[in-house]
């Protein structure tokens, strides 16, 4: 009985635990498997812009002869812009996990703003999360009103 009152004394002065070894890896390799295909996508944006940053349709003018044709490649263009922009992003996000990972693994998984561990299967969805749900929700809550 002294064993389990002593243990049970330590369990309440140990620090927060952090994320077992397997669970880290296991994001890691979700992290890179993601990075993985945003550079690949945005690689396949840069191949639909052209090394100029133009629409590459297979002829050397980046402007059609035709007024629609002309809106819709600009469409065509704008969109690309766009989807890279965002890609992007994305990759940034995805950068400052694997740092976060690599440098403080005892605090990867943990919540920015309360502290509290974000649920495995939030990170599983999204490995780049900063915030539990409950803090992401104030946050997107604040900026509606």
């Amino acid at each position: 009985m002294a064993e389990s009152k002593s243990a049970s004394t330590k369990d309440a002065t140990k620090k927060p635990k952090p994320m077992p070894k397997k669970q880290l890896q296991h994001f890691e390799k979700r992290l890179l498997e993601e990075r993985k295909r945003v550079l690949k996508e945005l690689g396949h944006h840069s191949d639909t812009l052209g090394p100029n940053g133009e629409a590459s349709e297979g002829d050397n003018s980046a402007y059609s002869f035709h007024m629609a044709d002309q809106g819709t490649d600009a469409m065509e263009r704008e969109k690309a812009f766009l989807f890279a922009s965002k890609e992007g992003r994305f990759l940034f996000h995805i950068d400052q996990a694997l740092r976060r990972l690599y440098k403080a693994p005892e605090m990867f998984g943990k919540c920015h703003q309360c502290g509290e561990e974000i649920a495995f299967e939030r990170l599983d969805a999204l490995p780049n999360a900063r915030y539990c749900i409950a803090c992401k929700q104030r946050e997107e809550d604040s900026k509606k009103g």
